[in-house]
């Protein structure tokens, strides 16, 4: 298995130098979260990732769950970590301070996030989900709610789930039929099956707090007829086992370690968070959070497969440089000195470090709503939100996964065999494309509702934010970025009217073109982020920095991503303007029969 090294200088370099988090920490009313006390906490959980998580995570692939007769068991050594964890006061770091918090900014713990899921994934989503749960109460529970499930979700000692999915409906929740049934005393009677639940049955917490979508019996059909509820595993007031069980855990092509299983809720206690009939509108509050979580696995993906892949090259031997022996004592060369497999590292290191900055952005526009801003700039940090979520999870998952198989390739065949742990990261991400909405659920949400929905005001809102970064940074060496940033900015603009022009006359447009027209936002975002990241490293390297070849790695890695990544922007916008008549052309019948 790759040995995991938290990238600590990385992370501080995109915190402090490219997004200004002690500026963004003033700003928020944050001030607990001062430079000292931000760079402790994130030291210490680059040490619980390395030290306790990373070697857990090997075993969680091979041991996987167990499942007895209802009961899950997590891998060897899960349970104890998730102890120390607790004791670490870990899952309180964001929490609100009257539920036990530390009330720290969430951009924060979504940098601990990082340390964590990128050391184990499969571990992480234990603890990971419950932040979700935390948040829909936190926005849409009643004060006694609260007051019950608040404090046990914040200190870690109880988990929470996110249930949604039935075997008939995924993407279209409006087919679920879990139903509701009001009971004498105020709470409901929830019956139904939900399937592929991530840690929805585990060993590792006393309570498992399940955030459930059912309908009422005078529900109207579809997405407008669904409510929401809260169904504990252990009822609070009284301790006894509630109706719901587990009926089985998936075997799955990979996050072994994760329990992800079928619970049937067989007239299950629960209570309604929010208004009748408006519990899928709550449950977005859990899906927007997830989804930033899910932007985070192919993130994480990418790093960790990096890591792997960088240090095998540096030691694998094979032929010689074409230039020239580069290590002459040596029977061949390092493989890092053959073009190709620097082509795959520089791809992973883009992806990785690229998507960093954009998600540990979104995390803090998220703090700008929650906190004492004005209401214009919670305005554009909604917006920004709004769009950059679904291109978040959607293309850093896509490339997450490419990045992962890149690792794969750099091993060559070693890459295949289990031992070296490459393979793994493969199979643990390819996940991250399907749950929380799919590649093309996110682009259908990025292009219909949020950017035609809006009439293009809500990308305006983010290109305008790298119009005022080109406007603000057009150096003499930056312009190598600036030209090609305002000339993909301005151009996403004007293809984005046109398709709102053909979708008028056609609504298939929509959905023939979302796909290509997210990964080439992603793209572009990256751009930007990537544009950031050399303007914040040539300024350093002007102040007579002692870390010279740190910041040129930032300006070469962000050639290589305008030279070599950005231009497959261009076959996307071919691609997505080819229009929906060659999609759409054949009849069902002409695909071909099957025998």
């Amino acid at each position: 298995m790759p040995e995991y090294k938290a990238p600590i200088r990385d992370i501080l370099f995109t915190l402090y130098e490219v997004l200004g988090a002690e500026q963004h920490y003033r700003k928020i009313g944050a001030e607990d979260a001062n430079r000292e006390l931000v760079d402790a906490i994130i030291t210490e959980g680059g040490k619980f990732a390395e030290e306790v998580l990373a070697p857990l995570n090997r075993i969680g692939d091979e041991q996987g769950c167990k499942f007895v007769d209802g009961q899950v068991t997590t891998p060897p050594g899960f349970k104890e970590a998730y102890r120390q964890y607790v004791d670490g006061g870990w899952p309180s770091l964001a929490g609100e301070t009257r539920f036990g918090g530390q009330g720290l900014p969430e951009s924060l713990a979504t940098v601990v996030n990082e340390l964590v899921c990128t050391a184990n994934w499969s571990w992480s989503m234990y603890p990971g989900l419950s932040h979700g749960a935390k948040l829909t109460l936190s926005e849409y529970g009643t004060e006694e709610q609260k007051q019950t499930y608040m404090s046990k979700l914040t200190s870690g000692e109880w988990t929470g789930t996110m249930c949604l999915t039935e075997s008939q409906c995924g993407t279209d929740l409006g087919l679920l039929t879990t139903r509701a049934e009001l009971n004498a005393d105020g709470s409901y009677r929830i019956s139904g099956t939900k399937i592929f639940i991530s840690a929805g049955e585990h060993d590792m917490a006393e309570n498992i707090i399940h955030i459930v979508l059912a309908r009422l019996p005078d529900a109207p059909a579809g997405t407008k007829g669904i409510s929401l509820f809260i169904v504990p595993k252990i009822n609070v007031d009284d301790g006894s086992r509630n109706q719901v069980t587990c009926g089985s855990i998936e075997h799955k092509m990979g996050i072994h370690g994760n329990a992800t299983a079928v619970l049937n809720f067989d007239g299950a206690r629960g209570h309604l968070i929010g208004p009748p009939n408006e519990g899928l509108k709550c449950m977005f509050t859990f899906m927007n959070f997830a989804r930033l979580g899910t932007a985070l696995q192919g993130m994480a993906a990418a790093e960790q497969s990096f890591q792997g892949a960088l240090a095998y090259a540096r030691e694998r031997l094979a032929m010689r440089s074409l230039a020239g022996p580069k290590y002459p004592e040596q029977p061949a060369d390092a493989i890092i000195v053959h073009p190709d497999v620097r082509r795959m590292l520089l791809t992973q290191k883009s992806i990785a470090e690229g998507g960093r900055a954009l998600i540990y952005f979104c995390t803090m526009q998220g703090d700008i709503l929650h906190s004492t801003a004005t209401e214009e700039e919670k305005v554009e940090a909604e917006a920004l939100m709004s769009v950059l979520t679904p291109i978040a999870k959607a293309f850093l998952t896509e490339t997450g996964y490419e990045a992962a198989n890149l690792g794969m390739q750099v091993f060559g065949g070693h890459g295949y065999i289990a031992e070296w742990g490459m393979e793994q990261i493969v199979r643990d991400t390819r996940i991250s494309m399907l749950y929380e909405g799919t590649t093309g659920i996110q682009a259908l949400d990025l292009l219909g509702r949020k950017i035609l929905g809006s009439r293009g005001s809500l990308l305006r809102y983010f290109t305008r934010v790298i119009h005022r970064f080109c406007r603000d940074n057009n150096t003499k060496g930056m312009q190598q970025f600036i030209r090609p940033l305002r000339k993909h900015y301005r151009e996403w603009g004007g293809f984005t009217r046109k398709l709102g022009l053909k979708a008028m006359r056609n609504r298939e447009e929509v959905g023939a073109a979302s796909v290509d027209y997210l990964m080439y936002s992603g793209y572009v975002t990256l751009a930007y982020f990537w544009a950031t990241m050399a303007d914040a490293a040539y300024r350093a390297l002007q102040n007579d920095t002692e870390e010279t070849a740190f910041y040129e790695s930032k300006i070469k890695t962000a050639r290589f991503y305008y030279q070599r990544i950005l231009p497959r922007a261009k076959c996307h916008k071919e691609i997505m303007m080819s229009g929906a008549k060659n999609l759409m052309d054949l009849d069902d019948e002409q695909f071909g029969s099957i025998r």
